[in-house]
């Protein structure tokens, strides 16, 4: 099969949308599938990352809010996301694909919807929506949601009748290596204690939420021989500063960029302080015990269903960050055993072979 992604990164953004469309590609590709990646070229696009793992890459260009009139981007809540009308980018992807139409297009963008969709199905067989949101209308053959607690339920009034629904976090978009971790990964927690502590906000984090967890700690009654180790990606703009703050913590704290390795890592670490984006399954596969900070609106409903099912305790960005976070670790140093019940919880809820199920799907 052909197959075409359509998704964006950038500083407002995030990086979560590419990242997880990377993931299928990457396990598409293993399976002897071809995949191209169709992005604007946004600040903080990940583009260098799509070519240098060898995907074919077509940059569309980042466009000019100031030329569009606000009633121009705001067909829905993230059409500012876009940086042109959706009209322009259904013209410009078809323009990319007119020579080369595939058997699937993929669309994982909150500013796209039924109209971009409809004139995209002219140069792709079949189109395939990565949502999380459910808040807006697809022309599209298969949809996917990978929120924990999500039903099919909530689409059906947006989608044809037609279109196939793989809703919930068995659907969850991880890399093989996660799944291939999480028997070490629970063995390790068999006897729970506080030895590393991974902080991870996204791989770009612009209102540097990391440096005032750091901050937050130095309040904290962590271990002295407690390790800190935090994560960032190599677009986050406070990243330098966070590496000045990481010396002065009484810890032995490093800062990692661009990392290869996270599974790994997340196998190693007794306890995430984290958002509540995607990387939450990840951290649920391995059994992850987390204290997760929502960095936005659409995150809360990932956060709510989480904290029911006790795999995680949530933090608002809004709440003193402080005294929340020292509370909570105090309480998780003192009852270790309540990290145990947190990674049975979250481990439960998904096995990290969803990206094999959609294939499956994509391929039948």
């Amino acid at each position: 099969m052909n197959i075409a992604f359509r998704a964006d990164a950038s500083i407002q953004i995030g990086t979560g949308h590419v990242m997880r469309c990377f993931t299928l590609a990457e396990e598409l590709k293993r399976q002897g599938h071809e995949c191209l990646f169709i992005c604007r070229e946004h600040k903080g696009h990940l583009g260098d990352l799509i070519a240098a793992k060898g995907f074919s890459l077509h940059l569309l260009p980042a466009g000019d809010k100031a030329e569009h009139a606000s009633a121009e981007l705001n067909w829905n809540d993230h059409a500012p996301w876009l940086g042109v009308t959706w009209q322009q980018d259904a013209e410009q992807t078809r323009a990319v694909l007119s020579n080369q139409p595939v058997d699937w297009l993929v669309a994982d963008h909150y500013a796209l919807d039924i109209g971009w969709e409809q004139q995209a199905a002219e140069v792709a067989a079949r189109i395939m929506v990565i949502d999380d949101l459910a808040d807006r209308e697809h022309q599209c053959n298969l949809l996917l949601d990978q929120t924990f607690g999500r039903s099919a339920a909530d689409y059906r009034p947006l989608v044809p009748d037609n279109c196939e629904l793989l809703c919930g976090s068995q659907y969850a978009l991880l890399r093989p290596e996660f799944a291939e971790l999480r028997p070490y990964s629970q063995q390790r927690r068999r006897q729970p204690a506080l030895r590393q502590l991974l902080i991870t906000m996204g791989g770009v984090d612009k209102d540097n939420v990391t440096g005032q967890v750091l901050e937050a700690l130095r309040d904290s009654e962590l271990p002295a021989d407690c390790r800190i180790m935090v994560v960032m990606g190599a677009t986050a703009p406070w990243l330098e500063r966070v590496i000045q703050q990481a010396e002065t913590l009484p810890w032995s704290t490093e800062v990692k960029v661009g990392v290869s390795n996270m599974a790994q890592l997340m196998a190693d670490s007794d306890l995430a302080i984290g958002a509540a984006g995607a990387t939450s399954w990840e951290r649920c596969c391995l059994g992850l015990p987390t204290v997760m900070v929502v960095l936005a609106d659409n995150q809360q409903t990932i956060a709510n269903n989480l904290e029911k099912a006790n795999a995680a305790r949530v933090l608002s960005n809004n709440d003193h960050l402080s005294s929340c976070i020292s509370n909570m670790l105090a309480a998780l140093v003192a009852q270790p055993l309540q990290l145990k019940k947190m990674s049975q919880a979250a481990a439960d809820i998904l096995d990290g072979y969803g990206a094999d199920t959609v294939i499956k799907r994509l391929e039948s």
